[in-house]
């Protein structure tokens, strides 16, 4: 048994969702702050059989896109404010994956 953790870009999850129900996947959403850009993300706690682990990481990599988004000229939350008078952009989306082996497992 696996625990695949999987961090998704908030506007990939309803996608990564669904694909992971359609296909027989049971798992826990939970809405987490990523620590860089502040932004939403949310994350995935997915139990499976070892021989499934290919199959769920190949259906949340389709359903994850990158996209460039714009950050902000100010960031007013750093301890000193930075403020980049250039317009900047950066790579957000895809997806981080874990998977760690699941020492016991009961489904009560």
């Amino acid at each position: 048994m696996k625990m695949i953790t999987a961090i998704v870009h908030k506007k990939d999850a309803g996608n990564v969702c669904s694909v992971l129900s359609q296909n027989g996947f049971e798992f826990t959403k939970l809405a987490t702050t990523g620590g860089f850009l502040k932004t939403g993300n949310t994350t995935l706690l997915i139990g499976t059989d070892d021989e499934k682990v290919e199959e769920a990481v190949t259906l949340i990599r389709q359903n994850c896109a990158k996209r460039t988004e714009p950050v902000a000229p100010i960031d007013a939350g750093a301890s000193v404010p930075l403020i980049n008078p250039f317009p900047a952009e950066v790579i957000v989306g895809g997806a981080i994956v874990f998977v760690t082996d699941v020492a016991y497992y009961e489904k009560m």
